[in-house]
């Protein structure tokens, strides 16, 4: 497995992370024990690079992670995420940032984790509500205290990212970013390369859409959320099946599968790139990984930008709730 760094001064990862949400929430029901076996089977092939958040699962991801975790955990590097308050019975309550409830909300994923201390902690979402520069500094308490080593955001925007960064060293941004979201590359990536942030791209195959597996709702089951999100409703669905049926065709010319497709491109983005699939399943997993030996030619990248363009792609990517809560 290739290693890149997150920030001049960040951890170094596996080039390939594995992204745990749907282990316990959002794309229906899933086995725990499945789950394990996938983690276990993700750190034995080289990936050290874990993503859970306190709200997947309203507390249960960052208990599985950990569990998964014992004996293995000088093998990984820890990441989860804060902001996002989830109530009773798993309702959305907001979006919380202020300094007391920062300190708060890392030491109960500490506890859930199981762990003493946090090696990449984000900020899920921006609390538009309170200066950045209160909730960084609350984090780098964190990082004083020895609870974290190293800190991120998630989905903020160019000015927000500068006045966290000059409060304290942030290691890596984590923004949604694939073939058919493409809307950081002209702004929010050169920010982060300007000041040296590391990207880690989460849903990098389009939540699971760039696989070519999606055709309509009812390949969904019931409880999975996509079913709600725009992307995958009606005429947008129709026109982006057409996107993802370009990738199929050109990873059926390459050789591959459409997703290692999708993955190779992101990789061959930048050397501070890192993309964080999720999947319950070994043999997806392991079909995932093999994207790292994959080397693009000019000529693939060039068909590949010229069917997906920035903005080619229907819909917005998340109902209009949570599309408030990104990019602030």
């Amino acid at each position: 497995m290739q290693q890149r760094r997150l920030g001049h001064n960040g951890p170094q990862v596996s080039a390939i992370g594995l992204g745990c949400m749907g282990m316990s929430e959002f794309y229906g029901p899933a086995d725990e024990a499945a789950s394990i076996s996938v983690i276990h089977r993700a750190i034995e092939l080289g990936v050290n690079f874990l993503d859970t958040a306190d709200m997947y699962g309203s507390g249960h991801n960052e208990e599985l992670v950990g569990r998964a975790l014992r004996g293995r955990r000088d093998r990984v590097v820890l990441a989860t995420k804060f902001g996002n308050v989830r109530g009773p019975g798993g309702s959305f309550l907001g979006v919380d940032g202020r300094p007391e409830y920062v300190k708060q909300a890392c030491d109960a994923s500490l506890r859930r984790l199981g762990v003493d201390e946090i090696d990449l902690y984000y900020q899920h979402r921006v609390d538009s509500r309170v200066p950045i520069e209160e909730t960084v500094g609350a984090m780098a308490d964190l990082v004083r205290s020895g609870k974290v080593r190293w800190l991120g955001l998630s989905e903020a925007a160019p000015a927000t990212i500068r006045r966290a960064h000059a409060v304290h060293p942030i290691a890596a941004l984590q923004t949604e970013y694939s073939l058919w979201t493409r809307d950081v590359e002209p702004e929010i990536l050169a920010t982060t390369r300007e000041l040296g942030i590391g990207f880690v791209a989460y849903s990098p195959l389009g939540r699971g859409f760039l696989t070519g597996a999606i055709r309509s709702a009812e390949d969904l089951h019931p409880a999975d959320y996509r079913r709600n999100t725009p992307r995958f409703q009606g005429d947008a669905l129709a026109a982006n099946l057409r996107l993802a049926d370009s990738v199929r065709q050109l990873a059926a010319a390459r050789g591959c599968t459409p997703a290692q497709l999708a993955l190779a491109w992101l990789l061959g983005r930048g050397s501070d790139m890192v993309p964080i699939p999720g999947t319950r399943s070994i043999d997806r997993l392991q079909q995932n990984l093999a994207a790292v030996q994959i080397q693009l030619r000019t000529d693939e990248i060039q068909a590949l930008e010229s069917a997906l363009p920035p903005g080619a792609a229907r819909g917005e990517r998340y109902p209009q709730a949570a599309m408030q809560a990104v990019n602030r």
